[in-house]
């Protein structure tokens, strides 16, 4: 008999045809430890599945036992903190009040769309509908997994949003920003409208991330607001972002070779909201409309498309995953498209470099576009 404790539970630890089994036993005592071990070796000497309870009554679950099951062994292992919160606010909040009593395996596409129409009725704005059901859609396909779920899957049809708005400064609006600011904040505010890092990752950016020689900043921690420590960036993925002349120069003057690049005055690293708040000084100083720190990082990503940057170089010094993301920033780009649209103007065309090959043309008329682009006064460039 194979039977043994382990944290105040009976377990069975027994093999059977060079198999092992490990079971927890219902009765939490050596003698029904025991007696269970009995029943599972004459089980599998009959040829019988012993899983077969346990498969029956998983299958019995309902969304709100799977989806805490799910939050407990899947969520806290995989998610950052950030993610963890916002999953488990939207379980509690909203999926589980909605689909917690329905059995896992009855959920079905209808009632899917149900939710979407109670949603919509109580005001929710469609894309945090789409939000949480791709929260919905992960724990269900886990049940599917874990489960083995006959049938297919109840389908999720996202609703369709409108394109998001993209605030932006715009190159004059910039330089009166920083003109308005001063010290540690000034030195982050140039940080963000010339790299474009995240909050997180500015806040927590190290003197370790830093290659002097080549000028560049790699992207390697994300300091968390609520743990108040250092985690990986979004998606996990480092990047590298050149330094250009000014951010070289500025951070160059306060070199260290280890701990937090930006703190505050009392040594300590910046939270979100102190950030925040000395952001809507300077704006308020330098007579801007009120923007967080994302705008900066907007900023950036716009001018850049704005200055004719292909866009799969503003998605690698984004950090974005995907294409998609960083076509948000394509219409602020119209010169392009214009360009493109001009090669088809015989006029245009005879009247520049005549026998060129039309993409020699059109490379030749996005640098002149580039050029009479409307520079910052001079009045307001801050040396």
């Amino acid at each position: 008999m194979a039977v043994r404790i382990n944290k105040k539970s009976w377990w069975v630890d027994f093999r059977f045809n060079h198999i092992r089994y490990r079971k927890r036993s219902p009765e939490n005592s050596r003698t029904g430890a025991l007696a269970y071990e009995a029943v599972l070796r004459q089980k599998l000497a009959r040829g019988e599945s012993i899983d077969a309870e346990a498969q029956a009554k998983a299958l019995e679950q309902t969304f709100a036992q799977f989806a805490w099951k799910w939050f407990d062994e899947y969520v806290l292992a995989n998610n950052k903190f950030s993610e963890q919160r916002t999953k488990k606010y939207v379980l509690s909040s909203s999926l589980v009040p909605f689909f917690g009593k329905m059995p896992i395996e009855r959920i079905a596409t209808n009632d899917v769309e149900k939710y979407k129409m109670q949603a919509l009725k109580e005001g929710v704005t469609r894309k945090t509908v789409n939000n949480r059901l791709t929260i919905f859609r992960k724990c269900m396909s886990t049940a599917y997994e874990w489960i083995e779920l006959k049938g297919a899957m109840p389908k999720v049809k996202w609703l369709k949003c409108p394109p998001p708005k993209t605030d932006y400064l715009s190159f004059v609006e910039c330089a009166l920003l920083l003109s308005k600011a001063d010290g540690i904040i000034r030195e982050m505010i140039l940080t963000a409208l010339r790299t474009g890092m995240r909050l997180g990752e500015l806040s927590g950016l190290q003197w370790s991330s830093i290659d002097w020689q080549n000028k560049l900043i790699t992207v390697r921690h994300s300091r968390c607001n609520y743990r108040k420590e250092l985690s990986s960036p979004k998606s996990n993925r480092e990047r590298h972002i050149p330094m250009d002349a000014e951010v070289y120069e500025t951070l160059l003057k306060r070199k260290k070779g280890t701990g937090y690049v930006f703190l505050d005055t009392d040594g300590t690293p910046f939270d979100n909201q102190r950030l925040a708040c000395r952001l809507a000084v300077v704006c308020k100083k330098a007579g801007l409309r009120h923007i967080g720190w994302h705008i900066l990082r907007h900023t950036f990503a716009s001018q850049l498309a704005m200055r004719g940057v292909p866009l799969s170089a503003v998605q690698m010094l984004m950090g974005h995953s995907t294409i998609t993301t960083t076509m948000r920033y394509a219409h602020v780009a119209p010169s392009t498209l214009r360009t493109a649209i001009n090669m088809l103007n015989p006029k245009i065309v005879l009247s520049t470099d005549f026998g060129q090959p039309v993409v020699n043309r059109w490379l030749e008329a996005q640098k002149r576009e580039a050029s009479q682009k409307i520079m910052v006064p001079e009045n307001l460039v801050i040396h």
